[in-house]
C-alpha cells in the first residue's frame, strides 16, 4: 500500500548561533542522507559500457605521475579538542594555571616533549612515538574569525572557505576532478573510506560523496564480512515506491565496494591488541583493510566526546588515552608489515577551547589548537610555527591562530602526496597557502602535461520546472549526451552532434521523445575521448 510518505528538502546552511543546546539540536538534509546508508552512493555500473578515456583530467595526470601509494588517515576529534589541555604550554606554566585553576595539569604530571611542552602522564604510549621521531605538532591551527557554531565550523574545516557557504569538501573536489565519470564508471576501489562524522563535508562533491561511508566501525565490520544487498523489484507503484526505489538502488551501488572490501579485510589481519576503545576499533579495522591491499589512499576515523563544556578532566582523559593508545597500535601493527612508512595520520577538530575555564569545570567553545601528525615518514618529531600568546585573545576572548588550517592541506596534498603545486588551486578554491616544513620525503612532479587534458565544465540547472543540462565547451569538438535510468537502462540520446566553443544548454524534457516519469535520472556525456557524469532530477 502506498501512503503519503516526506523526504526532508534541503535546508539552508546554519548559521552563526552561540546558543549551545538549540545548536547541538540541529539536523539536515546530508546527515538525513548519509544516515540512511546513501553516502558514498553516487557510483553506478551502466551494463556493458565501454569507456575510452584518451585525455584525463589535469588530477589524473598529476596523481598518475605521483609514483607513491601513500595513505592519509584523518583522525577528526569532534566536538572541539582542548589543546592547552592536550599541549600543555610549560613555558608560561603560571598564566596556563591561573586561567584553568580546577582543570589544569599538574607540572610534575606531565611528560615533557622538550623544555616548553608536555603532555599528560595518561598520554604515555606517545612517549616512544615522539622519541621515535614519528610524532609533530603544529600549533595554533585555525583559521581568522573562527565560527564557534560545531556544523558551521566542522564544515569550513572541511570546504576550506570560511566566509561563504561551499557546498563541496576539499577531498570532494578532488576526487571529481580525478573521478569525472564517477557515477558511471567508478574506480575498483573505493576512493576514501569514512568512518562516523554522518554529515560531514570533507568527501563531497558537486555531485557525489566520494567515501565507502559508515556510521561506525560495527557497520563497517559487518559489510567486510557480508555485504548488504536492499529489494528493488517488490516495489510500489506511485511516487512513494519511485523514492523509495531510488534510495534503495542508490544505497546498493554503496556496496558496489563490499566485495572488495570483503578481500581485503580477510586478506589482513591485526598482528597488536588493540584496546576496546572508540578509536582503536575504528583504527584496529583500517589497518586490516591497508594491510590486507584494499588501495585506497584516503581514510577518515572519528571519535567524539570533544565538547567537554563539563566535567573535562574525566572526559578529556579517556579520550586522549584512546587516541595515544591508538596511535601506538596502530603504527607498530603497520610495521609488523613494513608499511608504516606509506602512512599518514593527521589530527583535526573544528576548533579549539577557549583558554580559561568556565563555571562547569569545563571549557567553552575556542578557536585556535594544536593538529598532531604521526608516521615515519615524518622523519623526526618536533613543532610546526609558534604556539599562540595565551594572554592575548581575539574579541571572542579565543586564542589568535598563528597556522592557518589550509597550509596543512596544501603540505599534505603537495608534499605527501606529491600532487604538483599547479593544480592545487582546484582543490583549495583557487587559494595559494604556505607549505609547512613537515620533513616529507617527496619528488615532486617534473612538470605534467596539462595541455594534454580536457575539462569540460557541466551540471543540471531547473527553471521553472524543466530540467536542463547546462555546460561549456573548452573546444570544438563532437558531444554525445545520453540519458540513463537510475537501473543504468539507457532511455534517450540527448544531443550527438559537433559543438562550438561556448556554453549550451539542453532542455531534457523536450529531448527525448517518450515521457519521463518524476524522479532521479543519470546523464553521461562524451567529448574527446573522456567520459562525464552526473545525476539529474526530472520534476
Amino acid at each position: 500500500m502506498c501512503n503519503n510518505h516526506h523526504i526532508p528538502k534541503n535546508k539552508t546552511p546554519h548559521q552563526d548561533n552561540h546558543i549551545h543546546d538549540e545548536e547541538h539540536s540541529k539536523w539536515n538534509r546530508r546527515s538525513f542522507i548519509q544516515a540512511l546508508g546513501l553516502a558514498g552512493a553516487g557510483s553506478m555500473m551502466l551494463g556493458a559500457t565501454e569507456v575510452s578515456a584518451s585525455k584525463p583530467s589535469p588530477l589524473a595526470v598529476a596523481l598518475s605521475e605521483a609514483e607513491n601509494d601513500r595513505i592519509l588517515v584523518i583522525i577528526r576529534l569532534k566536538g572541539g579538542n582542548d589543546g592547552l589541555n592536550t599541549i600543555v604550554p610549560v613555558y608560561d606554566y603560571a598564566s596556563y594555571a591561573n586561567l584553568r585553576p580546577t582543570i589544569r595539569h599538574q607540572q610534575n604530571d606531565l611528560l615533557m616533549l622538550n623544555g616548553d611542552f608536555g603532555i599528560p602522564n595518561y598520554m604515555n604510549a606517545l612517549e616512544s612515538v615522539w622519541g621515535d621521531g614519528k610524532m609533530k605538532v603544529i600549533h595554533g591551527v585555525g583559521y581568522d574569525n573562527q565560527n564557534l557554531s560545531h556544523f558551521r565550523s566542522s564544515d569550513i574545516w572541511a570546504s576550506t572557505e570560511p566566509n561563504d557557504f561551499e557546498p563541496t569538501g576539499w577531498w570532494g573536489r578532488y576526487f571529481e576532478d580525478l573521478y569525472p565519470d564517477y557515477i558511471v564508471n567508478p574506480p575498483d576501489i573505493p576512493p576514501a573510506v569514512q568512518i562516523g562524522s554522518i554529515g560531514n563535508l570533507v568527501f563531497e562533491g558537486n555531485d557525489n560523496n566520494y567515501a565507502f561511508t559508515v556510521a561506525n566501525p560495527e557497520q563497517l565490520a559487518n559489510v567486510a564480512e557480508n555485504g548488504t544487498v536492499h529489494d528493488v523489484l517488490d516495489i510500489p507503484d506511485c511516487v512513494y515506491g519511485d523514492k523509495l526505489l531510488f534510495m534503495r538502488s542508490t544505497t546498493n551501488t554503496t556496496f558496489l565496494y563490499a566485495g572488495v572490501i570483503n578481500e581485503a579485510y580477510m586478506g589482513g589481519s591485526n598482528s597488536v591488541d588493540y584496546e576496546d576503545a572508540p578509536l582503536s576499533n575504528q583504527l584496529a579495522l583500517v589497518s586490516r583493510l591497508i594491510k590486507g591491499g584494499l588501495g585506497t589512499r584516503v581514510y577518515m576515523v572519528t571519535l567524539d566526546g570533544f565538547d567537554t563544556h563539563a566535567n573535562q578532566e574525566v572526559l578529556h582523559q579517556e579520550l586522549l588515552t584512546d587516541v595515544s593508545n591508538s596511535m601506538k597500535n596502530f603504527f607498530d601493527d603497520l610495521a609488523s608489515n613494513g608499511m608504516d612508512d606509506e602512512v599518514l595520520c593527521m589530527t583535526i577538530s573544528e576548533f579549539g577551547r577557549r583558554p580559561y575555564e568556565n563555571g562547569s569545570q569545563g571549557t567553552d567553545h575556542g578557536a585556535a589548537s594544536p593538529v598532531m601528525l604521526f608516521g615515519p615518514a615524518l622523519d623526526g618529531n618536533g613543532f610546526i610555527n609558534n604556539h599562540p600568546d595565551i594572554n592575548e585573545w581575539d574579541e571572542n576572548e579565543n586564542l589568535i591562530p598563528t597556522t592557518d588550517f589550509r597550509d596543512v592541506y596544501s603540505t599534505v596534498l603537495t608534499d605527501w602526496f606529491c600532487l604538483d603545486p599547479s593544480i592545487i588551486d582546484t582543490i583549495l578554491l583557487g587559494e595559494t597557502y604556505n607549505n609547512l616544513a613537515l620533513g616529507f620525503n617527496c619528488n615532486v612532479l617534473g612538470g605534467p602535461d596539462f595541455n594534454n587534458v580536457t575539462r569540460l565544465v557541466h551540471r543540471p540547472i531547473y527553471v521553472n520546472n524543466r530540467t536542463y543540462i547546462e555546460f561549456t565547451m573548452p573546444v570544438t569538438a563532437h558531444v554525445d549526451i545520453k540519458l540513463y535510468d537510475i537501473m543504468g537502462r539507457e532511455i534517450a540520446t540527448l544531443k550527438n552532434e559537433v559543438l562550438f566553443p561556448g556554453q549550451h544548454k539542453v532542455d531534457v524534457r523536450a529531448a527525448v521523445s517518450q515521457r519521463l516519469h518524476y524522479g532521479q535520472y543519470i546523464y553521461r556525456m562524451s567529448m574527446g575521448g573522456q567520459n562525464y557524469s552526473k545525476s539529474l532530477l526530472i520534476k
